[in-house]
This record gives C-alpha cells, sequence and structure tokens, in this order.
C-alpha cells in the first residue's frame, strides 16, 4: 500500500514558487471555512469525498488540508486506495499555515 506524502506549509509555497501545480483540497466542515480558509482551494468536506471524487483532478497532484492535518490525512490515503497517484497532506493544517505562513489567520 502506497504512503502518502506530507508537505510542510512553508515547502508547498516553496514548492509552488518553483512551478509544482496542485489542486489544494479543504475537506473541513463549512462553519470551518467560515473562520478561515486558503485560497484558490476546492472544498469537499470528509464526509463528501466518497461522492465527491469527480471534482478531483486524478491526473494532478492533490493537497489536502484540514485543521491540524490527521483528517487530511486519512483522506490522502483513502484517494490513494481509490488510485490517485500523487497525493499530498498539509503537515499540520491550517494551524501549521498560521504558524509558518500567515499569521493573520485566524485559529480556532
Amino acid at each position: 500500500m502506497s504512503q502518502i506524502k506530507e508537505l510542510s506549509p512553508r515547502e508547498y509555497v516553496d514548492s509552488c514558487a518553483s512551478g509544482f501545480k496542485a489542486q489544494l483540497v479543504d475537506v473541513r466542515e463549512g462553519f470551518e471555512r467560515n473562520i478561515c480558509k486558503l485560497e484558490d482551494d476546492l472544498h469537499i468536506p470528509m464526509g463528501e469525498i466518497q461522492q465527491r471524487l469527480h471534482e478531483m483532478n486524478r491526473d494532478s497532484a492533490i493537497v489536502l488540508y484540514c485543521r491540524s492535518g490527521s483528517r487530511s490525512l486519512a483522506v490522502g490515503q483513502f484517494l490513494l486506495n481509490q488510485g490517485f497517484s500523487e497525493v499530498y497532506n498539509l503537515k499540520g493544517g491550517i494551524l501549521a499555515w498560521a504558524d509558518e505562513i500567515d499569521p493573520q489567520i485566524q485559529q480556532y
């Protein structure tokens, strides 16, 4: 079984600056997005992933995030099991993003 790869927020930002293209997917609930979110992401709550697989591009890298990284890690493993090949977890989630990239993001 494949293991999901992890990127820290800094690694993700630096990779994007170097040309890395990925679909960023937020697996949190809607009420969490009302508090804070990252730009240019796709919102598919964890409980809807199975029904909405068609919205994700199997031919591109997918970077998943949640609040702290555990839900997105579980979703990433599910996607690998569904045949997605390039799946990453944003290590530490939006909390790590606030620490490493944007301290203006409201933590909860």
